[in-house]
This record gives C-alpha cells, sequence and structure tokens, in this order.
C-alpha cells in the first residue's frame, strides 16, 4: 500500500510541475507596451531564455512521466523498494564512542545491513565519511575520523564487498550534524556516515 502511495504522489507531483510550466502566466508581449514604457524585465533575449528553459522542463517532466507508464504494476513496486533500499543505505549512520573509533554492537548490526546492499548492487562505489564533535585539536579530529572511516571500511571488506569499492574521507569537526557544545550534540556528530559515488 505504501508503494502504491509513493508511486501516486510521485505521479500528481509530475503532473503538478507539468501543469505549472504549461499554465504559467505569461509577461505581455513588448509590442504591447508603447515604446517609452518598455517594462525592464521583459528583453527578447531574456523572455526565449526562460520559455527555453519552461519547454525543457516540462518536456523533461513528460519524459519521465512516460517512463512510469511504461512500467507494469510489478516493475513499479520493484523499482520503488530498490529507491528506498538504497534511500535506507544512504540514511544510515554508524555512531562511536568518545575519542574511539571501535565499532559497537550497533554500528556492527548496521555494518552488516550496508555489506549486504553493497553486494546486492556490485556497481556502486561507497564514501565513508568519518566525522568527530569539536573536542580536540583540528589534526587530532581529523586523524580521529580518518581512523573511524577506516574502522568502517574494515568490517565491509571482511563481510565481503571489495576494497576498491570503498573510498574512505574523514572531515574531523568541519561538518557537524547537530550544532552543540554539551553531549547530546556531540553523541550525534562522532559518526560514519554513507555517500555514493
Amino acid at each position: 500500500m505504501k508503494k502504491c502511495i509513493s508511486f501516486g504522489l510521485l505521479l500528481v507531483l509530475v503532473m503538478s510541475l507539468v501543469m505549472f510550466a504549461s499554465c504559467a502566466k505569461r509577461p505581455p508581449e513588448p509590442e504591447d507596451y508603447p515604446p517609452d514604457e518598455q517594462p525592464m524585465d521583459i528583453r527578447t533575449g531574456e523572455r526565449a531564455e526562460i520559455e527555453a528553459e519552461l519547454e525543457r522542463q516540462r518536456r523533461i517532466a513528460e519524459q519521465e512521466l512516460e517512463g512510469f507508464r511504461d512500467l507494469t504494476p510489478e516493475e513499479e513496486a520493484a523499482r520503488v523498494e530498490k529507491e528506498m533500499d538504497r534511500m535506507a543505505f544512504l540514511e544510515s549512520t554508524v555512531y562511536f564512542a568518545f575519542d574511539n573509533s571501535s565499532l559497537t554492537t550497533e554500528a556492527r548490526e548496521i555494518l552488516l545491513r550496508q555489506a549486504r546492499w553493497l553486494k546486492k548492487n556490485g556497481d556502486v562505489t561507497v564514501i565513508v565519511e568519518g566525522h568527530c564533535d569539536n573536542r580536540g585539536t583540528e589534526e587530532y579530529n581529523l586523524a580521529l575520523g580518518s581512523r573511524r572511516a577506516q574502522s568502517v571500511k574494515d568490517f565491509l571488506v571482511n563481510a565481503g564487498v571489495e576494497p576498491s569499492r570503498i573510498v574512505t574521507i574523514s572531515y574531523g569537526e568541519e561538518r557537524p550534524a547537530v550544532q552543540g557544545d554539551n553531549e547530546k550534540a556531540w553523541s550525534k556528530n562522532r559518526r560514519a556516515e554513507f555517500r555514493l559515488r
């Protein structure tokens, strides 16, 4: 049922975009104004660019909608499930204890799911980002973030993912998930996150 609702919402969104693009109010033609009252924002070249961009967006929306029409219900369900699996992979986060790069039991469970998804999607390369809270020097936190990302990579490789498909990077304390100088914020910033390349 959720899949049907997701497809329905996507269909409504695409149709709204098509209708919005086709029903946009057109500005008056420059020749409709007396020569000394030409509006500053209507220039022939700019208007042509805007109209061309609207037409391009309309064609893209129609092509996407046509692609959905060609799918059988089973194919659409499989496509939605695959996209939901991909989003779940990207939204997973591994958290670490203070000043530590060891994996917790919870982190290992998350990484087993990540490894299964990566093995099922063999054409994907993943970037593992290591992050820290804002305590410690910048250099120390970059090194700690690197160790955290490497711990995740090592676990995934041991679970059967090819090492060449995993890239690690450390952001140290540069990209906090939560602002604040308290344990609640710090615990959310000591993490490893995933991006696809």
